[in-house]
């Protein structure tokens, strides 16, 4: 248990967490996100079905999930940064095996079990709960907002990295450059101090607290299940998108540079989306604004399928998918807090994330397999379309009412 701060730490700023959160966020996720950049050229080399790429990267939103309610809780208890640095340090270790990895089993372990569990230490439960700890609660959406959208920026700089890293110098080099930088996240992530005491109105530090009453609450309550339910959808798209887009442009005859433009768009434009869904949590009700933002992305994809696929088409695309494509974050996180406290978010929000890893997999995998199956990706839109109808339906009847004071957790 950490020694009691000194009142002079209790003033400090927020700033340096929320940069180091921002721009470690924004690694994690970027070199998520380019990942479909190097599915062909990695098969082109080691002449493997798709199959065999999307489920270690199902795999990877798999076990990305399962580690986050474990991480979460790690998070709440010894700190934001420490956890960064090593999940950094973990990412690095994946990146390098999924350079080199000579066989899909090894690919599985490297992608998939060893980024995934990175994933879980330097993405949004632990983010998100470590920032909404530190800063008012009327900030809360601000600070989450902005650090998504530092995060966003970084992620928009990691594609044209990724892509002339392939061109220039190898897939495989490629990635190991992403396993530098992956290292000077955790190096950075290891000098930020984050242990300045909660907002007043918080609770006590979460490391003071057990979180089992508030994971019982969670699972009695509606609401954190309708989350669940709906995050599935979010899961789906982004893996589906974030994978498979490329190979599907050049499926249908677009250049390998309209793949890489639609991918970089989405990340530019998803930096101000962040901000923005996370500033709007703050003034209107999240689950109304969630059950928006599907239906807009929604909307999206069905406008995207019935028009000819073009430039034009595409980049109108990706500037809608990329205002919408992790706004849902923030919205949900906050959402968890506006029902449960700040206290256990970090657990409790990684609980919700199990949905949208689930969704994640099953986004991933399928388009992989069904498109061996079939070599079309027309069952996924559908699959995808669906699933974003069924989360505009369920985010509307979520109980957002505050439960925080039925929480009486017993010191440690």
């Amino acid at each position: 248990m950490s020694p009691a701060l000194p009142p002079s730490s209790r003033a400090r700023s927020p700033w340096p967490l929320l940069l180091c959160a921002g721009a470690v966020l924004g690694f994690a996720l970027g070199t998520r996100h380019v990942q479909g950049l190097f599915m062909l050229p990695m098969l082109g080399d080691r002449g493997w079905g798709r199959e065999s790429f999307a489920f270690a990267a199902g795999l990877q939103t798999l076990v990305w999930g399962v580690m986050q309610p474990l991480t979460g809780w790690v998070a709440d208890r010894f700190g934001t940064a420490r956890v960064i640095a090593w999940g950094a340090a973990v990412y690095a270790a994946g990146l390098l095996v999924e350079s080199i990895a000579p066989t899909p089993g090894v690919l599985a372990v490297g992608a998939g079990v060893v980024i995934g569990a990175a994933l879980s230490a330097t993405t949004f439960a632990t983010v998100y709960g470590g920032l909404a700890r530190i800063v008012a609660p009327h900030r809360r959406g601000w600070a989450q907002g902005m650090a998504g959208g530092i995060g966003g920026f970084v992620q928009f700089l990691l594609v044209p990295f990724a892509q002339w890293g392939i061109g220039h110098v190898g897939w495989s080099q490629a990635l190991q450059g992403l396993a530098l930088l992956a290292l000077a996240c955790a190096w950075a992530g290891g000098r930020v101090d984050d242990r300045a005491a909660a907002p007043a109105g918080s609770g006590p530090p979460a490391h003071a607290v057990g979180a089992s009453p508030a994971v019982r609450a969670a699972l009695r309550h509606s609401g954190f299940w309708l989350l669940n339910l709906g995050f599935i959808s979010c899961g789906f798209q982004l893996a589906f998108l974030g994978v498979h887009l490329p190979a599907y442009l050049r499926d249908a005859g677009m250049s390998v540079q309209a793949g890489v433009n639609a991918i970089a768009l989405i990340a530019l434009v998803n930096a101000v989306g962040t901000f923005v869904c996370g500033k709007l949590g703050d003034l209107y009700r999240r689950k109304y604004l969630l059950s928006a933002l599907y239906a807009v992305r929604t909307l999206a994809m069905i406008g995207f399928l019935a028009l000819p696929i073009g430039p034009a088409s595409l980049y109108a695309f990706a500037l809608v998918m990329g205002a919408t494509w992790l706004g849902t974050v923030p919205l949900t996180s906050g959402v968890v807090a506006q029902i449960f406290g700040v206290r256990f978010l970090g657990t409790l929000f990684g609980l919700v994330f199990l949905g949208h890893q689930l969704g994640g997999f099953l986004g991933a995998w399928l388009g992989g397999s069904i498109y061996d199956a079939t070599r079309s990706y027309a069952w996924m839109w559908a699959i995808s379309i669906g699933l974003g109808v069924a989360s505009v339906l369920l985010n509307l009847p979520i109980r957002d009412r505050s439960i925080e004071r039925q929480l009486e957790p017993v010191a440690a």
